[in-house]
């Protein structure tokens, strides 16, 4: 089992204390694959949360992920009501040597299309992420893979540069994860989503019977699944994709749907708490909202007309002493969010509030007297013009409301100019990567829960592995002290180290953190299951839900 040596015990441990929550209860999931449950006929399920692409390599972002978690098997998953990782497809997994962690795969593993699933669509699946490397794909998880060997059809070793990997067990059931059939997916480009479902390419817990791209999703039990979560508790389920959370809110009062996921604004859940034959779930939450600095193209950044990296930093941070995250917190999303003051969020081992000793009057609310000597002590010319774009349909609707109190927090100090502008999610997901925002929202949605998840994504830059956010910063120094954390084993080393990089971001503030959230789905009474995937891992699993 993949927990048996005191190294991975130690990963559990970590996934486990995850934001100090408890963990949700449970439900014996069984074991493999076959006929389906006997819970339930079709599901509906609603969501605002957009897709970009089926294929793994070319989404890393929350919806795109939901789907890919519904159809595509896993090495590892995580069990149910826990952050824990145990075997999905896998029979076994472990180190046999520091820089070695070997895969057993299940005997007899196929995909829905009937096409057998061995290490080598194994190995396809990993080399591919890695030899496209799409910007908005998730191949920066996988910069501590060096390699993959398949000795046998079952086997698998993956080759690591970091010794005894604290987080690898973590990647491997998260979104760089998902195994794809060689026979359908290409080796060097993003495969089309038509294709993908035509070529019936599944091997998760369900398939894709239709689909129309951000409209509807139609799910069936897969017979050939075999992994962890066993048959699934509902034998059909309807993803239906709304473009106005309102609509949503009203088809799941109404009964149209059956569970409201993702994401009602805070009015809509206060409002549906009092509903009869309705029920406001809440689960562990880690995920956070931020802004984006590209390095090169905001004010005084390195393509400018006026350059000076002092000068942008100065810029940085006078918007984070102008900025007060508990008003917004507490104005626009009703307390179901929270303060954040730092690049990892509160409660994660390792997590500190750098942010907030720093910045604004050093409790967390704005200064803009001291906004403004940073910007004279850099010679910045005021007001500074900021263009900061933002998303209205892929981080729920109250968007819009938490952006508008952004501008009017940074244009009240008299120090900002501040050209707001919003684009629908699928442009947005592309145009975010080509330098057109000089500055713009992002939220996280973790693939894991440890602070790894919140750090080497975004700030670990290399050539060879390139960050997720696409914005110019490097640090070289951090690479290094990003690289390394990984392979402390010792709880409180590490999260010394953890501290320390988030001091330095803090500094540097590639990102400005504002705020974390909870998970919340808004479900019948009637409906099963939700209690047991709101859990720290993070992952909203179809398979665990009827009604």
């Amino acid at each position: 089992m993949i927990r048996s040596r005191a190294l991975l015990k130690a990963v559990g441990a970590l996934g486990a204390a995850a934001l100090t929550l408890t963990a949700c209860t449970t439900s014996d999931t069984g074991g493999g694959g076959g006929e389906t449950g006997d819970g339930s006929g079709a599901l509906t399920v609603g969501t605002t949360d957009k897709v970009t692409v089926l294929d793994p390599a070319g989404s890393y972002d929350n919806g795109s992920f939901f789907v890919m978690t519904q159809v595509f098997p896993f090495l590892l998953s995580y069990k149910p009501g826990t952050a824990e990782t145990q075997p999905e497809i896998a029979e076994s997994a472990d180190f046999t040597e520091p820089n070695k962690y070997e895969v057993k795969l299940k005997d007899g593993l196929t995909f829905s299309n009937g096409n057998e699933l061995t290490s080598s669509d194994v190995k396809f699946s990993f080399d591919r992420q890695k030899a496209i490397q799409d910007p908005n794909g998730p191949s920066s998880l996988l910069g501590g893979l060096e390699s993959v060997e398949t000795p046998d059809d079952t086997t698998v070793v993956f080759n690591l540069t970091r010794e005894n990997d604290q987080t690898f067990p973590l990647v491997l059931a998260g979104p760089a994860g998902p195994i794809v059939d060689e026979d359908v997916f290409s080796a060097e480009e993003i495969t089309a989503d038509t294709d993908i479902v035509d070529g019936d390419a599944f091997g998760g817990p369900y398939k894709i019977d239709s689909y129309q791209f951000n409209e509807l999703v139609s799910y069936a039990a897969n017979d050939a699944y075999q992994g962890a979560l066993g048959a699934p508790q509902s034998d059909q389920v309807q993803m239906r994709y709304y473009t106005d959370a309102n609509n949503m809110k009203l088809d799941v009062q109404s009964g149209t749907i059956d569970v409201a996921w993702r994401s009602l604004s805070a009015t809509d859940i206060e409002d549906l708490e009092g509903t009869d034959d309705l029920t406001v779930h809440e689960g562990p939450g880690g995920e956070i909202r931020y802004v984006v600095f590209n390095f090169n193209t905001m004010p005084h950044g390195a393509e400018s007309e006026n350059p000076d990296e002092e000068k942008a930093k100065a810029v940085r941070q006078a918007m984070a002493d102008s900025v007060d995250r508990e008003a917004i917190a507490e104005q626009v999303y009703k307390g179901t969010y929270s303060p954040l003051y730092s690049h990892v969020p509160e409660g994660l081992p390792g997590a500190a509030e750098p942010l907030k000793p720093e910045y604004g009057d050093g409790n967390g609310g704005a200064d803009t007297d001291k906004a403004k000597q940073r910007l004279e002590d850099a010679g910045v010319e005021t007001p500074v013009e900021l263009k900061l774009q933002y998303s209205p349909d892929h981080y729920g609707p109250s968007s819009g409301d938490e952006y508008a109190m952004v501008k009017e927090q940074l244009e009240s100090s008299g120090l900002f100019t501040v050209d707001l502008q919003s684009t629908e999610w699928v442009q947005y997901a592309e145009d975010r990567t080509k330098d057109v925002y000089p500055l713009y929202q992002l939220g996280w949605f973790p693939d894991y829960s440890d602070a790894d998840n919140y750090l080497v994504p975004f700030f670990y830059n290399t050539e060879e592995s390139p960050s997720f956010l696409a914005n110019h910063y490097t640090n070289e120094e951090l690479n290094e002290q990003l690289n390394a954390q990984a392979s402390i084993a010792d709880e409180a080393e590490r999260a010394s180290a953890l501290e320390e990089i988030q001091t330095t971001l803090a500094e540097d503030l590639p990102t400005l953190p504002l705020l974390q959230g909870n998970q919340i789905a808004v479900a019948g009474s009637d409906v099963t299951g939700i209690e047991d995937t709101l859990d720290p891992s993070f992952q909203f699993r179809l398979a665990l839900v009827g009604k």
